[in-house]
């Protein structure tokens, strides 16, 4: 117990506060070239994870002869879209490449960074997909496609 009473000794020693000197040195640290280029990145990741575009809208609205899939792709040009279809799968995909070139006044170039960001989406279906009959349109950032539906044959059951 006597060692939680102050001691007058120690109270007019002044105390080096060991903990912010710590606290100062990791600081420091964090704030050097290294450590603080490390950390801006893993910000900038975390502020976008995903890529623009990464996870599209689609919608798909059944009518009485055909399927019309809509893909919101704002900013996508046609280019960029591929379809695929296989079986009873269509796959819609969207890919963007870009070469970012940063240069000084002397036209050198003292970076270079290449992007590509590629993202899809796939729909299934009840049938197998006539592709010849497929039609699909783009206009202002929506990508329309229409798949008609198969009527199979009807059998008549006997008695």
């Amino acid at each position: 117990m006597s060692s939680l009473v102050p001691n007058d000794k120690n109270s007019k020693k002044p105390r080096t506060d060991s903990f912010g000197d710590l606290m100062k040195t990791m600081n420091e640290f964090f704030h050097e070239k290294p450590i603080k280029g490390f950390l801006q990145s893993i910000d900038e990741f975390f502020k976008s994870p995903f890529p623009p575009g990464a996870n599209f809208h689609v919608d798909t609205l059944e009518t009485g002869n055909e399927y019309i899939i809509s893909a919101e792709l704002p900013g996508v040009k046609r280019e960029q879209i591929q379809l695929n279809i296989s079986g009873n799968y269509l796959t819609i995909s969207v890919e963007n490449k870009e070469l970012e070139t940063a240069e000084d006044e002397h036209n050198q170039i003292y970076r270079r960074k290449y992007l590509q960001q590629k993202s899809s989406r796939t729909i299934s279906f009840p049938h197998t997909i006539n592709e010849k009959n497929v039609k699909a349109s783009y206009r202002d950032g929506l990508l329309k496609v229409r798949i008609p539906q198969e009527k199979g044959k009807m059998i008549e059951i006997d008695e």
